[in-house]
């Protein structure tokens, strides 16, 4: 594309516009902008993996900061493209979910309009004089054509080279493999095992083990699965390579992993998170375990939990509540009322006095407390509940535990101190 070089005046517009991005406390236009890129019908691939709208979400910010940042040091000057690690994620995740290149396309072309509309916001509140605006608006819209062209041009390279890496090794056999088993396709167990070179039959801990953040060193999900796989006992795992950032994992045994051991490992690792399921037999504790792993994770990433090592049988109960995100409020202010603003040391105490079965001497010994300070502690959090703790212990616990799993909890699973009804097993199958 020829590139007149704009008039100084519109340089200092286009900087001056620039820095207005990049110096917004918050940024309504890219809220608009993400909600535009993951809402249409044929996003709804993307927006439903938490892995991959993240990703976008992420891509986003980095190109609209991109794009920003250009235009401060060199105002009107084409705009390299953005080939950070953020957007080289998306090819690796697209192309590893199964995703052809007409989603990438789409998803830039969206956030193009998007972000042009942003921008003439900002431009009509730059400057009033007609002639200035017209250069403005001009020379703006071929730059945020031209980045957006050059951007998904790189993009779709990379596309196809991860598309290559993907059909030439085993990868692609053991995905399209694992993937008829999980889909209950007409596969015969001997032929699967022979494929996979993993037996079937036996009892199995699925896992899935993955990176939150865009620049997760893929060397460290490895090494992840090389922690796990040393509570194998010596039998062979199965690994598969299911995204760019993602292994899907079948540990064979019947007494599950270590988890404590497994979670001093991935400290180590930054930004690795691993989702376990619970141990279950053949093909269909296969499926069933794997479908929990899943589960375990999504539920992870839609609270925003910062735990590490997470099983399904810690998060069973709170996956089930907290799978419609506006009910799950309504329930823990119903349950909470007051309660859910209590400082951590309140919370903590009426938190381990449901967990010890409601014995307040336990509780007391537990926390390093006086057992008068336990029940003065007690009778303050009566005052902000919505009902009596002895009459709504259940609720309270279980809207607790809800509330404890959003953002960071180190914090043991109240499922036993609610009572017999939400006991659950170690394992399944």
């Amino acid at each position: 594309m020829d590139w007149d070089r704009p008039s100084k005046r519109v340089r200092e517009l286009m900087q001056r516009g620039a820095k207005m991005v990049l110096d917004a406390p918050e940024d309504p236009p890219l809220d608009e902008l993400n909600k535009a890129t993951l809402t249409p019908e044929y996003m709804q691939t993307v927006a439903g993996d938490p892995l991959l709208a993240e990703a976008v979400r992420q891509s986003n910010r980095s190109n609209r900061l991109h794009w920003a940042a250009a235009n401060i040091s060199h105002p009107g000057e084409p705009v390299q493209p953005n080939l950070g690690p953020e957007s080289l994620t998306i090819a690796r995740y697209l192309i590893r979910r199964g995703l052809d290149e007409s989603t990438a396309v789409d998803a830039y072309r969206i956030g193009q309009n998007v972000a042009w509309r942003a921008w003439m916001q900002i431009a009509f509140a730059l400057t009033s004089d007609f002639d200035e605006l017209r250069e403005l608006l001009d020379v703006s819209a071929r730059s945020i054509a031209s980045f957006i062209d050059a951007t998904v041009a790189g993009i779709y390279h990379q596309l196809q080279i991860e598309r290559d890496e993907l059909t030439r090794g085993s990868h692609a056999e053991h995905r399209e493999i694992v993937a008829l088993i999980l889909d209950g396709a007409p596969i015969t167990r001997q032929h699967a095992e022979t494929r996979l070179g993993y037996r079937l039959g036996q009892r199995h801990t699925a896992a899935v083990i993955w990176g939150d953040q865009s620049n997760t060193n893929l060397a460290d999900l490895d090494r992840a699965v090389e922690a796990m796989a040393r509570n194998a006992n010596g039998r062979r795992p199965l690994s598969v390579l299911a995204g760019a950032a993602t292994r899907w994992m079948w540990l064979p045994g019947s007494d599950g992993p270590d988890l404590a051991g497994v979670a001093s490992a991935v400290s180590q690792l930054p930004g690795v998170r691993i989702a376990v399921g619970p141990t279950a037999a053949g093909i269909e504790g296969f499926r069933r375990s794997h479908f929990d792993a899943i589960t375990t994770q999504r539920m992870v990433v839609r609270l925003g939990s910062t735990q590490r090592v997470v099983s399904f049988t810690d998060v069973e109960l709170i996956a089930l509540i907290t799978a419609d995100p506006e009910r799950a409020d309504r329930f823990i202010k119903h349950a909470l009322g007051d309660f859910e603003s209590a400082d951590d040391e309140l919370q903590r105490t009426v938190f381990t006095f449901v967990r010890e079965q409601c014995n307040a001497s336990r509780a007391a010994a537990r926390l390093f407390t006086h057992r008068n300070t336990l029940l003065r502690r007690l009778a303050r959090a009566d005052e902000l509940l919505p009902q009596p703790l002895k009459d709504a212990s259940v609720h309270v616990a279980v809207a607790l535990e809800a509330l404890r799993w959003r953002g960071a909890t180190n914090q043991p699973s109240l499922a036993a101190a609610v009572g017999g009804a939400v006991r659950r097993p170690r394992s399944a199958g």
